[in-house]
């Protein structure tokens, strides 16, 4: 049975506001390695049901639970429950059904099994592996080296004026010392993306803009322009520095995410480092051989 079918016949038992918005509800066709892949069942993990001997497990509806898409939360538990409940019945029927005409020995889906099977793998094995890497000690650890690298940082509010060549870009120097207003002139010649805005650039830390523009813009004081224009690969600029001020680290909740998915990285490229190191690996290209 489609899992249409099953929606409409549980929406004629079940009132319209329950359903008033749900688009579609998709839940992973999980069954399939389910006997064969729970390892250790626990007591907890109740049987909600049996198909032919077939046993489904609390968990098994959990976690086709989380497949859900965000619409499910307007339907009650009750219904979910029982959505879900028909669909791993009808999902595992039909999966016996496919055993028994031997679509599983079949080569194509043997081959995409395996490779689900891999996919899972994968998952488990790095799971396995990173969860001592990313223990609260390793946070705070990684979060007190940022601290130390992060306590003196400094960002400036800049504006610049960029121009495609030398004499362009002295010429406009020379329209300020006799004091035309910067972020107008901005407007009027600057070839920059941020030209419309008066050539703000906003705030900014040393390291985000290219070197021979963050060394010159950092050492010239706050409200003053470069009398002599910057070179960099975009062409020629003349900044203008409107505000300097020290930059707080993130607080550890603020930045923990961060430090978590960073470690985690770091982790992972380290793992596959080391097994590719120990392989054995020939490549060919789209055509083969």
């Amino acid at each position: 049975m489609k899992l249409s079918s099953v929606l409409c016949k549980i929406r004629g038992k079940a009132n319209s506001k329950e359903f008033q918005g749900v688009i579609v509800i998709v839940i992973a066709l999980s069954l399939m390695f389910v006997e064969e892949c729970r390892a250790v069942q626990f007591k907890s993990d109740k049987i909600i049901a049996t198909v032919n001997g077939f046993k489904i497990y609390m968990s098994d509806l959990e976690r086709a639970r989380k497949q859900l898409s965000p619409q499910a939360n307007q339907l009650s538990k009750a219904v979910v429950n029982r959505l879900l409940l028909d669909n791993l019945v009808n999902t595992h029927l039909v999966a016996a059904a496919a055993r028994k005409e031997g679509l599983d020995k079949n080569n194509k889906i043997v081959d995409r099994m395996r490779r689900i099977e891999d996919q899972i793998l994968n998952k488990f094995y790095m799971n396995r592996k990173i969860a001592a890497s990313v223990s609260n000690n390793k946070l705070e650890q990684r979060y007190q080296s940022y601290l130390k690298s992060n306590s003196t940082n400094v960002e400036i509010r800049a504006r610049h004026i960029l121009v495609q060549t030398r004499e362009q870009a002295l010429e406009v120097v020379g329209r300020l010392e006799k004091g035309e207003n910067f972020a107008a002139l901005a407007r009027s010649v600057s070839t920059g993306p941020s030209g419309k805005q008066g050539g703000d650039l906003g705030y900014f830390t040393q390291e985000r803009m290219v070197s021979a523009f963050s060394t010159v813009a950092f050492a010239t004081p706050v409200g003053q322009f470069t009398s002599k224009p910057v070179k960099t690969q975009f062409g020629w600029h003349i900044i203008k520095v409107e505000d300097k001020r020290n930059l707080k680290p993130k607080s550890s909740d603020q930045i923990k995410l961060e430090l978590r998915k960073l470690i985690t990285k770091e982790r992972v490229d380290s793992i596959i480092k080391e097994l590719r190191r120990v392989a054995e690996i020939k490549t060919f290209g789209p055509n083969g051989k």
